[in-house]
């Protein structure tokens, strides 16, 4: 690359960081500082003053995120943008009070319904898409809630179902133990005794008979 096509993009950007703290010290805390010793005494005079230049200074703002895409390449154009906010902050020559009273006030003024129709349309159809949106969102988070809540009782149910087949396995493996049950012999005993007896009788009554 060239060194002299380097010297000018480095002085470029140089000048561009100057005008950048310009803007930040002379164009926003001087005249917030200003503004606040207006409110401070009260002086009305003054406090008009700085309030059409923040409105100057607002445009200006706006207007600077555009001019610095479209016209950078523009000659001085840094330098142009310094020189501006001077004017605007000048006593004598007063740029924003003359900008404020030859072009924006009569055009606010003009069209100042027309302003005020689109900013409540504005607002309407924001608090519109909020509701809109906030619905839409309470909507995912319940169903989410209970997907969650039916996704946990299913592990709890399996869990549990894990521990009920456990225990019935455990169960089931004590019982396999080939161990007699001592009242079935007993029942057993008792009743082959009245059995025997009555065969006994039966064979003595045949005999006296006979």
């Amino acid at each position: 690359m060239c060194p002299a096509i380097q010297i000018s993009r480095g002085s470029d950007d140089m000048v561009a960081k100057i005008a950048k703290l310009d803007r930040i010290i002379f164009g926003t805390l001087y005249p917030a500082y200003y503004s606040y010793k207006a409110v401070k005494s009260k002086d009305i005079k003054e406090y008009v003053k700085w309030m059409m230049y923040w409105i100057i200074f607002a445009l200006f703002t706006t207007a600077e995120t555009f001019t610095d895409l479209f016209l950078c390449w523009f000659p001085f154009y840094y330098e142009l943008k310094i020189a501006f906010v001077a004017w605007l902050l000048s006593p004598y020559t007063k740029g924003s009070s003359l900008l404020y009273r030859k072009f924006v006030h009569p055009t606010l003024s003009s069209k100042e319904k027309e302003i005020d129709d689109c900013l409540v349309q504005a607002k309407d159809r924001s608090y519109d898409a909020l509701v809109h949106f906030g619905k839409r969102g309470l909507n995912v988070a319940a169903t989410a809630a209970v997907m969650a809540a039916s996704k946990g009782q299913g592990a709890l149910s399996e869990r549990l179902r894990s521990f009920s087949m456990q225990d019935l396995s455990t169960i089931r493996g004590d019982s396999s133990s080939p161990v007699p049950p001592p009242v079935t012999v007993r029942t057993s005993s008792k009743q082959s005794k009245p059995k025997t007896s009555r065969s006994a009788s039966e064979s003595t009554g045949s005999s006296g008979t006979a």
